[in-house]
């Protein structure tokens, strides 16, 4: 199912600091340049409407969000969610997610990285171009901090477990480690837009998390 088309964004909200392209970051990355201060930093992978970012960071301020997102629009949107309730702890950068992990993340710098729901790429000779691949999943272990934490959802069961299976080939990272579904108390208590319509759809949703030792 392809994406709905979105509503129009407030042309009065002002997406200046919630919204960067990548080659308008500073490389390497600097919290303090982008958030005006240092705190735990955490990286979504493909932030699609900004559901997650939204609600994180207004859950918790002491955090910093940062999202990625290929797609203009979205990411524009998602930014616009954000700065629309003032939250000043998230920015969406526009652009491509895996050069902003190896290109401009230091090492052990992030707190968590969070990768919800990504392109499973359906057929066998398009599978090369999904996420979860080895200079991926090594450089998820390199910026994360110590006791950092990877969180891997998705609704398709082989690609769930084909992810799994280059995180333990790859990486020392400790896990998976179950995560248990919570019902959800309103209608967009669900981590992303997609996790809601595919609960909603009565179809299972695979999680995992991970965490870099201490070593």
């Amino acid at each position: 199912m392809g994406r709905r088309a979105l509503p129009k964004i407030d042309p009065a909200i002002d997406l200046s600091a919630a919204l960067r392209s990548l080659e308008d970051l500073p490389q390497p990355f600097n919290a303090q340049a982008v958030f005006g201060r240092q705190a735990p930093l955490e990286l979504e992978i493909g932030s699609g409407k900004g559901l997650f970012l939204a609600t994180a960071g207004a859950a918790h301020a002491e955090r910093n969000y940062l999202g990625t997102e290929v797609v203009r629009k979205y990411a524009a949107f998602a930014a616009a969610r954000c700065a629309k309730r003032g939250l000043s702890n998230v920015c969406v950068v526009q652009g491509d997610a895996l050069r902003l992990l190896a290109e401009w993340i230091p090492d052990r710098s992030l707190a968590a990285v969070h990768v919800y729901f990504p392109d499973p790429w359906w057929k066998k000779r398009h599978r090369k171009r999904r996420v979860f691949k080895p200079s991926f999943v090594r450089d998820i272990e390199r910026v994360l901090a110590d006791a950092g934490r990877l969180h891997f959802w998705t609704d398709v069961e082989e690609y769930f477990h084909a992810a799994l299976e280059v995180i333990a080939a790859e990486t020392k990272l400790v896990g998976p480690m179950s995560v248990a579904e919570q019902s959800a108390e309103h209608d967009l208590d669900y981590r992303t837009h997609f996790e809601r319509r595919t609960r909603l759809s009565g179809q299972s949703v695979y999680r995992s998390e991970f965490q870099r030792s201490n070593v």
